[in-house]
């Protein structure tokens, strides 16, 4: 039996949950009988804030303001009438509605029956009290405020979206302005008013402010601000007096309504009668803006030209553009150069601008391709100008320099340009240059590699000299200039199919280069052309001596012949481009020279077993440096993972472990590594390729440790492993399909590492590479025992092999067999073969054991490691 809860005294506890559970029911009623009001309120403020009523006739706003207030009145009604006041007994179940069990009306119930009986009075009292306990742990519920269901169209949200916009763009006091519309408004009982605007010029950035709002008597504004004004009330109460337009013709009336003007100096504003205020205003001159070359032009190896430069405004720089002239003050006037030019108008390219970023101050490049320009290297004046929002234009002091284009080092491609040149500079030179074509094409057999190339000179030969016959008008002259173009684009970069032809092209444009003082970039192109053109030499003499038959074994080579190997090779360019590098031009011409003679001289020899030109054993070579650089990596990953749990701690780290830290940088230069990412470093360019931290050479990412990411120089040393993979002789013995699995399980083990690096687990990263290097060495164990079988097969077939032969053999280490020996091993076993290749192969991984423990001090792995990177 519940008792009548008033103000219970057994409810005392509760007065604070239940007095906000009850304002939390009255706001949801409020809410759900008023927001139709709120929303008409909003609208309307909304509407005068910004100053809507302004824009349209009395008319339309007298019948806005009608239907605003029906609006508002139908609300108000509505609202009253759907608006229920909580009682006291609906908070008491709201809030009872929380705790489990109902304890507040438990509280309130009385005993019914039993009160007599002592055990169920005491049952009773246990039970009020357990009631009591949980009803303390009684918390207002928090209130429904969800209208969706009354406003499914969201209208609540248009107007208060309207309010916000008014607030942040509108203002207060154009709702006094609502007056002026009255009938009588602006007579003496309710006095004269104003309202203004100042907007600065729409480049400036700056936000346009209520001059109404403005505290104080001095204005500081941007010139070119435009001034907007408004009077309100009787004509004449109101005039304009200022000194900021610098009018002085066809002024209007001070005491229009409208008045508006632009600020184009410093002076006086003011606003004459009743409210009126004036001001003293400063302007903010807009300086021009100012642009100049800031560096020496340069030539990509693209024959792109890239001049940089820098600009700056108060504002932002918003165009320019640059022109180019022919500097013929400068220009050396001799032979199809000596006569005038015809007459050609400058270039004219617009300012290159930053797509992103602030304008107001950057550098930036000045990048075309003027290759077939008929001005292409000669010299010119770079003139840059910039324009800002004002309108305003500056221009650079003009910059002399070459017209930087590609160049041709084939010295007939240069000769055939040179014309072109003298044919676009003026058509009077047709003669002369028919004249010199004809005697370029003499004799053909001492000039052209291609026949091709000569037909096609001929062919423009004939043009030009029937072209000059009739009459060589502008639309021949370029036709015959893009032919000649393209002839000097065969001569020069033609497609010759025989690779010592290709070597010598290289040599030959690598030594005209030097001889005309070539970029640094053109340089290195050319170089890197010389090691493709090398490598490919190199190839085609082996598959040509073996579908020959004419390998040599190195037993059988008389003693003056030259034995010269790809590292030697190497050696001679990284030689070549150290000299170049240095300024020695002489001395790297004379030692490429000497590299043109041995390379038409050399003879490929039969790769014997263990001398590392034999495709097994490059391929062990191969996945050695693999190991290498994935040791490197894993160390890499390593030292971040201190660096996140000890900042600081690479600092201690010694010289042992620095000659690890190239990782990918320690690859060598291999047969198998043509392909892929690797492909680049292992050419590995002298200096240039060398790793920062240990001064080794660069191997297949020496260059990657500089900027890529840990997880993409793992991905790159996955794909060189696959390709590696790919072409490795494991037959179909029982341990080369080992090896092959091996190989397969670290392939995953470094996916499973680049994933971890991508997520930024670096312990689990280094678990992964862990794994990967111990399958690595597997499989190359694999391997290794795979090629000592085929060797022992081919054994048999090796005994007509004299002794010279078999003293010139190898161990697996790289190491000459000591002499006297004759490559035998104690069991019997030769070097290479079965039990002692076994032995030495066990001795390097013991090498690589060591050198992987961490524990031990860093002189001996940093010895240790040495030992693998010279085996």
């Amino acid at each position: 039996m519940a008792a009548t809860p008033g103000h219970d005294p057994r409810l005392a506890t509760l007065r604070w949950p239940l007095m906000l559970t009850r304002a939390g029911m009255v706001a949801e009623t409020v809410l759900r009988a008023f927001w139709p009001l709120a929303s008409v309120v909003m609208l309307a403020l909304a509407t005068l804030m910004l100053g809507l009523h302004e824009l349209l006739v009395v008319e339309l706003v007298w019948a806005g303001a009608v239907v605003t207030f029906l609006s508002g009145l139908v609300a108000l009604i509505w609202g009253l009438r759907h608006l229920h006041w909580p009682s006291r007994e609906q908070a008491i179940m709201r809030l009872d509605e929380t705790l489990p069990g109902r304890p507040i009306n438990a509280l309130l119930d009385d005993q019914a029956i039993g009160s007599e009986d002592a055990a169920s009075a005491a049952l009773w009292q246990a039970h009020k009290i357990r009631m009591t306990a949980r009803a303390a742990e009684a918390r207002a519920p928090s209130p429904n405020l969800q209208i969706a269901s009354s406003d499914p169209f969201a209208l609540r949200y248009v107007a208060l979206l309207a309010m916000v916009i008014a607030v942040l763009f509108g203002s207060i006091w154009r709702i006094g302005t609502v007056r002026d519309l009255t009938p009588g408004a602006g007579t003496a009982m309710t006095g004269p008013t104003w309202e203004g605007w100042l907007q600065p010029p729409r480049y400036t950035g700056l936000p346009t402010r209520y001059l109404n709002d403005v505290e104080g008597d001095a204005l500081r504004l941007p010139q070119g601000s435009i001034v907007t004004l408004r009077f309100y009330g009787q004509a004449g109460a109101l005039t304009l007096a200022e000194t900021v337009s610098g009018r002085v013709e066809d002024l209007p009336s001070a005491a229009d309504a409208q008045q508006e003007f632009v600020i184009a100096q410093a002076g006086d504003l003011s606003i004459k009668g009743n409210g009126g205020r004036s001001w003293q205003v400063d302007v903010i001159g807009d300086l021009p803006p100012q642009i100049a070359v800031s560096g020496q032009p340069e030539i990509e190896p693209d024959g792109t030209m890239s001049l940089p430069y820098a600009a700056e405004d108060d504002y932002g720089v918003v165009g320019g553009e640059v022109r180019i002239a022919l500097d013929l003050l400068a220009l050396n006037r001799r032979h199809g150069l000596v006569i005038d030019p015809d007459p050609r108008a400058d270039i004219v390219l617009d300012l290159p601008l930053p797509l992103t970023g602030d304008r107001r101050a950057f550098n930036d490049f000045l990048i075309e391709d003027f290759s077939q320009h008929p001005w292409a290297n000669l010299p010119v004046v770079y003139t840059f100008s910039a324009q800002d929002g004002a309108g305003q234009t500056s221009f650079a002091t003009g910059f002399g320099a070459p017209l930087l284009a590609r160049r041709f080092f084939d010295p007939l491609a240069a000769a055939v340009v040179e014309q072109r040149r003298d044919l676009l500079w003026s058509r009077a030179n047709a003669p002369r240059v028919a004249q010199i074509l004809r005697a370029l094409s003499h004799y053909p057999e001492d000039q052209f590699r291609n026949p091709s190339a000569y037909l096609r000179m001929r062919m423009i030969l004939r043009r030009l000299e029937s072209y000059t016959a009739v009459g060589f008008n502008q639309e021949r002259q370029d036709e015959i200039a893009t032919a000649l173009w393209d002839l000097a684009l065969l001569l020069e970069d033609g497609d010759v199919g025989d690779a010592l032809e290709r070597l010598r092209r290289a040599q030959e444009r690598l030594s005209q280069a030097m001889k005309d003082g070539a970029s640094d970039q053109e340089i290195a192109e050319l170089m890197q052309e010389l090691r493709d053109a090398t490598q490919d030499y190199m190839r085609q003499l082996q598959r040509e001596a073996e579908a020959n038959g004419e390998m040599m074994d190195p037993g059988d080579m008389p003693d003056d012949m030259m034995q010269l190997s790809q590292d030697d090779l190497q050696a001679m360019m990284d030689r070549i481009q150290e000299l170049m590098e240095q300024g020695r031009m002489a001395e790297a011409e004379q030692a490429l020279q000497e590299l043109q003679e041995m390379m038409e001289n050399m003879r490929m020899t039969n790769a014997q077993p263990g001398e590392g030109g034999g495709e097994g054993q490059q391929a062990m070579e191969g996945l050695a440096d693999t190991l290498r650089e994935q040791q490197g990596l894993s160390d890499q990953a390593f030292r971040d993972l201190q660096e996140q749990f000890n900042p600081g701690a690479r600092s201690g780290e010694s010289e042992g472990n620095q000659g690890r830290n190239g990782g990918l940088g320690q690859g060598q230069s291999h047969e198998g590594g043509q392909g892929g990412q690797s492909q680049q470093g292992q050419q590995g360019d002298g200096p240039e390729g060398q790793d920062e931290a240990t001064g080794e050479e660069g191997g297949s990412g020496g260059s990657q440790s500089q900027g890529d990411s840990l997880a993409e120089r793992q991905q790159a040393l996955r794909q060189e492993l696959q390709r590696q993979q790919n072409g490795l002789p494991l037959g179909g013995s029982e341990d080369g399909a080992a090896a092959r699995q091996s190989l397969e399980d670290a392939g995953r083990a470094m996916e499973g590492a680049e994933q971890a690096l991508n997520q930024g687990d670096l312990a689990e990263a280094i678990d992964r590479q862990a794994e990967a290097m111990e399958r690595l060495r597997e499989g190359m164990r694999s391997l290794g025992e795979a090629m000592a079988e085929q060797q022992q097969g081919q054994s048999s077939n090796q005994t007509g092999r004299n002794s010279a032969s078999q003293g010139n053999r190898t161990d697996p280490l790289g190491r000459d067999t000591p002499e006297g020996r004759d490559g035998v091993g104690d069991d019997g076993s030769k070097i290479g073969e079965g039990s002692a290749y076994r032995r030495a192969w066990d001795l390097l991984e013991e090498i690589r054991r060591r050198a992987d423990d961490r524990e031990r001090s860093d002189g001996e792995r940093g010895y240790l490691q040495r030992l693998l990177d010279r085996f």
